[in-house]
């Protein structure tokens, strides 16, 4: 039993000084930031500009490696099975709080698989948008369309249970419309879809289409939050448009490690970010992308995802979503 014991001391105390040589000399080269998305997107915008900033605070390269695929489970799987030294981490957007509840079985825990360390940013809204071509000059007019027989107006997401997705099943059920939903592998895919009118309709981040929008390629109907959109304040809310209970929580993305990543690792890390997110430059880019800087710390972070993850089961619910 002694020797159990000593033995067992030995480990918790070989642990610490690891996790505290870990710590020392973090990052001792280039950490990889996994995305579960396609270029071209707003998880990838966000993560290009913190990224840039990261790499010259930490003094090590950080390298983006796009996974896209099952509305970020390709690319969350990948850190879920990686080394816990935080050289490998995960950026996601609000989708992570979706999959358990639009998949039946995913191949990691979205809380145990992950060690959470800070909240990149947020947005408030999706806008509802289309291609300048199509007829609907506002959201009656578009509902008015869809509601035709034989209209099968499609709509596109940024993949299946994503918030995206979740929008437009959600404006069926408050509308009685009948969208079909088409998805795709990010948000640079589905608004490249959008421009060559293979969809007629998006519920999107601002940040991803804010450019088409000004361009006058495509028509921002309305808003799907409590107060308009700071970058395009002429745009109508969903309730100002007509549609209630629209309203969804604010998008987010979000940096994981793996289970097990040292503690001490990850304070560090979320030190850096932070830091990161006071830059100047970072705010001035987030300002264009519609979105607000947040960099809380890790354990409210886990507290902010398990209620996202509450929150989203009852938002599918309402969307009428069978898992897959």
């Amino acid at each position: 039993m002694r020797l159990s014991r000593w033995r067992a001391r030995c480990a918790a105390s070989a642990t610490i000084v690891l996790s505290f040589a870990c710590s020392a000399a973090y990052p001792g080269k280039p950490v990889r930031w996994v995305l579960g998305f396609a270029p071209g997107g707003a998880p990838d915008a966000v993560a290009r500009v913190v990224s840039q900033e990261l790499t010259m605070q930490l003094g090590q390269s950080v390298v983006l490696d796009n996974r896209p695929g099952a509305n970020g489970i390709i690319g969350a799987d990948v850190v879920a099975k990686a080394t816990p030294d935080g050289y490998t981490l995960l950026i996601t957007s609000a989708s992570f709080a979706f999959n358990p509840s639009v998949y039946r079985k995913l191949p990691f825990d979205p809380v145990k698989s992950f060690a959470p360390v800070t909240n990149l940013c947020s947005s408030q809204g999706l806008l509802v948008v289309v291609n300048a071509s199509f007829a609907a000059q506002s959201i009656q007019q578009l509902i008015e369309i869809a509601k035709k027989p034989g209209s099968r107006l499609a709509y596109g997401s940024s993949g299946t249970g994503n918030a995206t997705h979740l929008a437009g099943a959600l404006f069926n059920a408050r509308t009685g419309s009948s969208l079909v939903h088409v998805p795709y592998k990010g948000g640079g895919p589905v608004t490249t879809a959008l421009l060559a009118n293979e969809v007629h309709v998006v519920f999107t981040n601002p940040a991803t289409i804010i450019a088409q929008v000004k361009a006058g390629r495509v028509r921002a109907l309305a808003y799907n939050s409590a107060r308009r959109a700071a970058l395009l304040p002429e745009v109508p809310t969903m309730l100002e448009a007509g549609v209630r209970g629209m309203e969804m929580d604010p998008g987010w993305y979000g940096v994981f490690g793996p289970a097990a990543t040292p503690a001490t690792v990850v304070t560090k890390l979320h030190a850096h970010i932070r830091a990161a997110l006071t830059s100047p430059v970072v705010q001035g880019r987030f300002a264009g992308l519609g979105v607000e800087p947040v960099g809380n710390p890790p354990a409210e972070f886990r507290q902010f995802v398990i209620g996202a993850i509450n929150r989203a089961a009852e938002i599918t619910r309402l969307a009428g979503i069978q898992p897959e």
